[in-house]
């Protein structure tokens, strides 16, 4: 098991911040917020939060890639799942980190180039790339990269893992392929003003790339039946993985916001859904699921998808945005709060293996060889009862292979 890894990065003041002050200083990956008067640590606020990382705002989107997601791309290509996930309070900067510009890309774009050129240098591997796009808006699930504005529901697998029926997944080739897709559903995406923020994301958005990793002799080594063990995959299996992207939606005040009607019921349901993530993480990081408690993924359909990042099967990194402006300290605490409860957080990873029918082909002529191995051995051993109980595996085995 290892900890979720949790970063915090602080934006500069924007245009509406300028009269205010910065109010917190940063020490390598410790913050703690300054008194506004001496600029000296506040005597009545005085934590210092402890994270994986801070990154103040002198520091790049590119930076914050290579330190927080880079190596966890690594990982995916090698058959762990893994997510990105962006936090913190509305106009504090996560979807500018995760999407970026044209002249600064964000977490996403650096996260697809890297993938490709990982792929590109497997060259004994057959890498098949899917993507899917999809938004939580209003408690309500939409497919980013469909026309049809029908409600998707969430279903279980037999094992119990939750997974978005009807969800529409598209094959890509390259890099290229990868950005339309995530421009198509942008701009599909639902996005409004508020006073703190002139185009505020309004749902919470979840971008997944499937890479379904094969071997390219698997061909030749179905044809040979045993595997002759010089192939770093024994048995020829396929490795599925999964590499989530999350730009959460930010929590808001409607006394911050000015947020009236069809803004105030997006804002309630943005904060319910946020109010359960935090929920579920500080149920996870006070060891519930260790000892058996209750974890309300169900609670919402935003934990209820995520739970597989959630203290389940997959890597990890958490991007907590925030602003460093005196107006907004309060919420800019609780932000703090959540991410040092969220490294508290265990996942066990596991390498996702898919035996294809070649590959149980494989594995299933090894264990007859195998068989006939030992037979052979204790033959003339004067053997006969260990001799018949093999002969019988051998002929289970066969039967298996021929099904």
């Amino acid at each position: 098991m290892e900890n979720i890894s949790v970063s915090i990065r602080v934006r500069p003041l924007n245009k509406l911040e300028t009269q205010d002050s910065f109010s917190w200083r940063i020490d390598g990956n410790t913050i703690c917020q300054l008194d506004p008067n001496n600029k000296e640590n506040d005597g009545t606020i005085n934590q210092t939060y402890v994270l994986d990382h801070v990154f103040g705002p002198e520091r790049s989107t590119h930076e914050l890639y290579e330190t927080t997601a880079q190596g966890l791309i690594y990982k995916v290509m090698d058959g762990f799942n893994g997510t990105v996930l962006a936090y913190g309070q509305t106009s504090s900067g996560k979807t500018h980190t995760m999407r970026g510009t044209s002249e600064s890309p964000g977490l996403i774009s650096l996260a697809v180039e890297e993938a490709f050129k990982l792929i590109k240098q497997k060259e004994d591997r057959n890498i098949v790339t899917h993507v899917s796009y999809m938004e939580l808006y209003n408690e309500k699930l939409y497919d980013l990269l469909s026309n049809d504005d029908r409600k998707l529901t969430i279903k279980e697998n037999k094992d119990g893992s939750p997974f978005v029926s009807g969800l529409s997944e598209h094959e890509v080739k390259t890099v290229d392929d990868v950005l339309l897709q995530l421009d198509s559903g942008d701009n599909r995406r639902h996005t409004g003003s508020t006073r703190m923020n002139e185009n505020s994301s309004r749902s919470h958005s979840i971008f997944r790339m499937v890479f379904k990793n094969s071997s390219k002799n698997e061909v030749a080594s179905a044809n040979n039946n045993v595997n002759d063990g010089s192939s770093s995959n024994p048995d020829g299996a396929d490795l599925v993985s999964v590499l989530t992207l999350v730009d959460l939606a930010g929590s808001e005040r409607v006394a911050k916001t000015g947020a009236e009607g069809l803004r105030m019921k997006e804002g309630m349901a943005i904060n319910r859904g946020l109010f359960t993530l935090g929920e579920v993480i500080k149920k996870l990081s006070r060891g519930a699921l260790e000892n058996g408690g209750h974890i309300p993924y169900r609670d919402s359909k935003l934990t209820r998808i995520l739970q597989p990042s959630l203290g389940g099967n997959a890597k990890t990194a958490i991007i907590c945005a925030m602003t460093p402006a005196l107006m907004h300290v309060e919420e800019s605490h609780s932000t703090l709060r959540f991410a040092c409860q969220a490294k508290s957080v265990k996942n066990q990873a596991v390498v996702n293996v898919v035996l294809s029918a070649a590959a149980l082909q494989r594995k299933q002529a090894n264990e007859i060889e195998e068989l006939r191995k030992q037979l052979r051995e204790t033959q003339g051993e004067n053997q006969s009862e260990e001799n018949k109980q093999l002969k019988a595996q051998i002929q289970m085995s066969e039967q298996r292979g021929a099904l």
